[in-house]
């Protein structure tokens, strides 16, 4: 048995661990927003950056450059949303929330 500091102390540690991979993901990647930017700008972007979240309305997408980077738990999709001029930009290299991949259930 410890000390309840300890015991404190060793669930803080298992806390941050736990929470380390989200946020190293949502640290790193930069915040665009779709409205501001052109479909060509916004791909560029993503390239040039490597980790991009694009906000389009309420929610968003995050983006890895390439494609074959998406952490564990995410699956590759196409995500679609509006420019600045307001085209509907399909960009194939989205990195989406896998419900169905085996890290995801408990």
């Amino acid at each position: 048995m410890g000390t309840p500091f300890n015991k404190a102390f060793g669930a803080g540690v298992l806390a941050a661990a736990l929470m380390l991979p989200s946020a190293a993901w949502s640290a790193g990647a930069l915040n665009v927003d779709a409205r501001a930017y052109t479909c060509s700008q916004i791909s560029q972007i993503i390239r040039q950056s490597k980790k991009v979240f694009v906000r389009s309305g309420f929610g968003g997408s995050s983006f890895r450059y390439p494609p074959a980077k998406c952490g564990l738990g995410y699956a590759r999709t196409t995500a679609n949303f509006r420019d600045k001029t307001g085209k509907q930009c399909a960009l194939d290299y989205a990195c989406t929330y896998d419900s169905g991949s085996f890290y995801n259930n408990p």
